[in-house]
């Protein structure tokens, strides 16, 4: 199959954070279920360049490169090859409207278009020199921010861990209006992370992602660190069939 949109994804800013099971059960998409790191349920705020956008092999003129800024959390599903892992989006923040909207219509995907700003300071970190990543979006009157700083080289994600557990999630899933739910593919190898330190997430939780994820976001992230990221493969959705 075809991919639907092929990009790169670069710098990957993720800031983890327990949450309570109860405050992302009503948003579990029907035909999944919410899946959890040695029980506890986890939401992610991640920050991200997306490079090279096409759509259906095709650049759109200014739309190639811009930020992405999401609060996601973790689910999984049954398939024919065994457990689907993937992720639901709580809200996806990017700085073209176009975008925000086409995703918002058409796939119900919770987009939201803001002012976005970006810091990247990687390009020695490769080799273990300090590096820097911070996102910023405008929003409610004023600016908002998601932030660390790395040390040492990158890594793999060991097995089992707790990196492995957040960054190798090759399903999306999304509710629809008429409450059913699509599933849709992502391809990627996999990634290499940095320890982040200094982490920061300034932002009015209660006016972006509302009273429930006020306690949990805004205490200190249980874990911090960055991806490398690399080229990947969003393929069409299908629907689940209803039980």
């Amino acid at each position: 199959m075809r991919p639907f949109l092929t990009a790169t994804w670069r710098s990957l800013l993720m800031l983890n954070y327990e949450v309570a099971p109860e405050v992302l059960r009503p948003l579990v998409p029907v035909g999944t279920e919410l899946e959890t790191w040695k029980g506890q349920a986890l939401a992610s705020m991640v920050g991200f360049r997306f490079l090279d956008t096409r759509v259906r092999g095709v650049a759109v003129p200014m739309h190639r490169d811009f930020d992405e800024v999401n609060l996601r959390f973790y689910v999984r599903r049954k398939g024919p090859e065994g457990w689907r892992r993937g992720v639901v989006f709580v809200r996806e923040l990017v700085p073209r409207w176009a975008i925000a909207t086409v995703a918002r219509v058409l796939y119900n995907e919770p987009y939201l278009s803001v002012p976005m700003r970006h810091t990247v300071e990687m390009e020695a970190a490769e080799s273990g020199a300090p590096g820097r990543v911070a996102y910023g979006w405008r929003y409610a009157g004023r600016w908002h921010q998601l932030s660390a700083s790395t040390e040492g080289a990158p890594v793999s994600s060991a097995p089992d861990s707790e990196e492995e557990f957040i960054t190798e999630h090759y399903w999306g899933y999304t509710a629809q209006r008429d409450g059913g739910c699509a599933e849709y593919a992502v391809e990627h190898p996999r990634w290499k992370v940095w320890r982040a330190t200094d982490s920061t997430f300034d932002c009015d939780v209660r006016a972006l992602y509302g009273e429930a994820f006020v306690e949990s976001l805004g205490g200190k992230p249980r874990s911090a660190f960055v991806a490398d990221g690399s080229a990947v493969a969003v393929y069409p959705g299908t629907r689940l069939p209803r039980s």
